[in-house]
């Protein structure tokens, strides 16, 4: 078996989905004999992923299973390998750096216990 990282892609459509398009990237690892039956797994995962909901507004909220448009094998897991780079070009680049410093300063306040 080998390990693979896999791309996993959702889009988020809110009532009729008269807003502005979300999608959510998800980063998976995956187990696997090759890069098809990994392939083949996460997308998969994927379709059995896919969920509605009705939110606060009683809204329905559907993820919506798009596709796995990456996937790569990992040779060996090593300590802090990278798995995963995205880059991102933010509208207002000091608002992106301000909202990066505060979910790290909310995830350094975290008590130890909910960190494990």
């Amino acid at each position: 078996m080998h390990w693979f990282v896999a791309k996993v892609v959702y889009q988020i459509i809110v009532g009729d989905g008269n807003h502005t398009p979300q999608f959510d990237e998800q980063i998976r690892l995956v187990s696997a004999v090759t890069k098809k039956d990994a392939l083949a797994k996460a997308h998969e995962i994927g379709i059995q992923e896919q969920y509605a909901f009705k939110n606060h507004q009683q809204e329905m909220v559907n993820w919506k299973f798009i596709n796995v448009p990456e996937i790569y094998t990992l040779d060996q897991l090593t300590d802090g390998m990278e798995l995963y780079s995205r880059i991102e070009e933010p509208g207002d680049p000091k608002s992106y750096v301000a909202w990066l410093q505060t979910k790290s300063a909310q995830l350094q306040e975290q008590p130890v216990a909910e960190l494990h």
